[in-house]
């Protein structure tokens, strides 16, 4: 069984791992930060807006159960993809939209299903973005709603395709 490696970043970790953790065929998350030029940021560093990194989910799954374009379908389902400038109540550039691809084929499947959004009337400001290097969060990060019986605030299924 070969797993492969997703990238997205949607606001706070917190509710994006939650509604990952939930997907058939994902086989493990992990929370961190990608997209900024400090080697391994803090917590208290990133959310602070001056990192360049975003708050992302690290999503492990068995590509036999479930496909990157489903994971990409669904992660616009779990989250208000046309909110610019954050994510609900978390503002800044930490808590931005994207889409982070591995390759070509991550990409091409990045804009197609981007596309689609476009074309039912929405505006997505989600970014698309090369894969970087990613960071794992503090240990009391991982799994943080679930550890505390609580749903996200800022996050919430709503069916699309």
């Amino acid at each position: 069984m070969t797993m492969a490696k997703a990238y997205f970043s949607a606001g706070c970790f917190w509710g994006v791992e939650y509604y990952f953790k939930r997907l058939k065929g994902v086989t493990k998350t992990v929370v961190g930060f990608m997209g900024g030029d400090l080697e391994k940021p803090s917590y208290k560093q990133v959310k602070t807006g001056t990192t360049g990194h975003l708050e992302t989910i690290e999503v492990e799954y068995d590509p036999e159960m479930v496909s990157y374009e489903a994971l990409v379908r669904y992660f616009f389902e779990i989250h208000n993809f046309e909110q610019a400038d954050g994510q609900g109540i978390d503002i800044g550039t930490q808590y931005l939209s994207a889409i982070w691809f591995n390759d070509t084929t991550e990409r091409d499947t990045a804009i197609k299903v981007f596309g689609e959004l476009m074309q039912m009337g929405y505006h997505p400001a989600t970014q698309i973005r090369q894969a970087m290097p990613f960071y794992t969060a503090e240990d009391y990060h991982q799994n943080y709603l679930d550890e505390r019986q609580e749903t996200p605030e800022c996050h919430i299924y709503r069916k699309i395709f």
